[in-house]
């Protein structure tokens, strides 16, 4: 636990140094909170929080919505942050870390406030919004899902079309320039066979698992064998049904999909608080 000096400390307005800030989370009251040294940049900088509660307007002291939000922050230098994996890393498990304990809304990646001061005055312009986002995401979590083809894609379709099959066959016995036309036919047919196959994947995985998210999100495929690419948002009390779930379709694909699944996550497709700092 840190003392009130070193508290003191963090809170602090250096220059040239900002508030890196990761996510916003609900407290019961203004208490100082600290989440060890999981700052980004490899300075063992410490995660903390930042808090604000709104003052008077009506609000009853012992209403459930009488919130304190508080925003996890770091001190970092006012830089911008690439892209990269030594940043956006560290950017995540310091989330994940504070997701243990919270709901969690990310922030996101390379917001940096100049001070404390003006994380707060973030804080307030935002509370309402915040506040209702936090509810929404109360007991959600975040799971991922890849389906890919296990083998090369060419020879799974050899192997599953015949007529595909016959005619690369017939082709192998004439000299190339001769054929040179039937070849690129069999390979519209192989295109076609191929986003065939992607279609009816996708439509089956989809049908079994959508019914158990509240939300979800298609992101990008990469390379011809990456089926689906898509993150669920997930009642936590239901992880285990589409943990359950996901088991199932291993067994009934495993001769030609290989999923790779992770949870449990912060609900990073789903909120990404864009916050104007004025810095990076």
């Amino acid at each position: 636990m840190l003392s009130e000096t070193e508290v003191q400390n963090l809170r602090e307005t250096i220059p040239g140094e900002g508030k890196y800030i990761y996510c916003i989370i609900a407290i019961d009251n203004c208490e100082f909170l600290n989440f060890g040294p999981l700052g980004i940049g490899g300075r063992g900088d410490e995660l903390y929080t930042i808090s604000y509660k709104p003052e008077g307007s009506g609000w009853a002291s012992d209403s459930p919505t009488h919130k304190t939000i508080a925003a996890v922050v770091s001190n970092s230098p006012i830089k911008k942050y690439s892209v990269a994996r030594e940043y956006l890393i560290p950017h995540e498990r310091a989330i994940e870390e504070v997701m243990k304990a919270y709901t969690v809304l990310p922030v996101r990646f390379a917001t940096i406030a100049e001070d404390e001061k003006k994380v707060k005055t973030i804080l307030e312009k935002d509370f309402d919004k915040i506040l209702d986002l936090l509810e929404k995401m109360k007991g959600k979590i975040e799971l991922g899902l890849k389906a890919i083809f296990k083998e090369d894609i060419y020879n799974y379709i050899l192997k599953e079309y015949e007529e595909i099959r016959t005619l690369k066959e017939k082709l192998a016995t004439l000299p190339f320039e001769k054929s040179y036309y039937q070849r690129m036919e069999i390979g519209k047919m192989v295109e076609t066979a191929l986003e065939k196959e992607k279609a009816n994947l996708k439509e089956d995985i989809l049908n079994n698992l959508s019914p158990l998210a509240l939300e979800t999100k298609a992101n990008n495929t990469y390379g011809e064998r990456m089926i689906i690419n898509v993150a669920f948002l997930v009642e936590k009390n239901r992880e285990g049904e589409f943990d359950q779930k996901i088991q199932e379709l291993g067994a009934k694909y495993e001769d030609k999909v290989k999923f790779k699944y992770v949870g449990t996550l912060p609900p990073f497709n789903f909120v990404n608080l864009v916050i104007e700092t004025g810095k990076y």
